[in-house]
């Protein structure tokens, strides 16, 4: 990996994920087409789903709660799957990884503009969130995938794709309920990813 991608304050910029020993899961909100498809095929195929624009796999259950408004932000991300990624898989996309900002100027920004453009992976840190969906102080990973590394995705990393919306929508409900700390309990158990 490259180290500008976790260059950071320790703590500040750690990849949390639910994994074990043979997969790491990612979360990816999609419509009923595209979900239904891509449970039926274990991957996600074209058509209903486009190989020719950039998708984003965001480890962070949370982040991903934040991003779908809990499913209900529109009916494009009204169904929340988790992907099962091999390590290799996932260890290659970071390997890979452009980060989406940049902080320097003149021709390394010009050097850093020209990777961005032909990067196929973009790495972007946003502020992770809590079970309110209010920011924390530290970062989770979203990462964009396009071109080759998109079709390895769905061609050779996914292993598994499990629809969570009913998860999802029980988590929420609890938390609209202030029944806090259930809904913690049923939260997926991620923890920091060694890479």
């Amino acid at each position: 990996m490259k180290r500008e991608i976790l260059a950071n304050t320790p703590g500040e910029r750690e990849i949390r994920a639910f994994y074990n020993q043979d997969i790491i899961r990612v979360y990816q909100a999609y419509s009923d087409a595209i979900a239904d498809s891509a449970l039926e095929n274990g991957t996600f195929v074209s058509p209903p789903f486009s190989m020719t624009r950039m998708t984003w796999i965001k480890p962070s259950f949370m982040w991903m709660m934040y991003r779908s408004g809990w499913g209900k932000k529109d009916h494009n991300q009204q169904r929340i799957l988790a992907i099962d990624l091999t390590h290799e898989g996932f260890r290659e996309i970071l390997e890979q990884g452009i980060l989406s900002h940049h902080q320097q100027s003149g021709s390394e920004e010009a050097e850093w503009q020209k990777r961005i453009k032909s990067s196929d992976v973009v790495i972007q840190w946003d502020p992770e969130r809590d079970i309110r969906l209010n920011k924390l102080e530290h970062r989770t990973i979203q990462i964009g995938l396009r071109n080759q590394a998109l079709k390895d995705y769905c061609q050779k990393w996914i292993v598994n794709i499990t629809d969570v919306t009913d998860l999802t929508q029980e988590i929420c409900a609890l938390v609209e309920a202030e029944r806090i700390s259930e809904a913690l309990e049923m939260l997926p158990k991620e923890r920091v990813y060694g890479v």
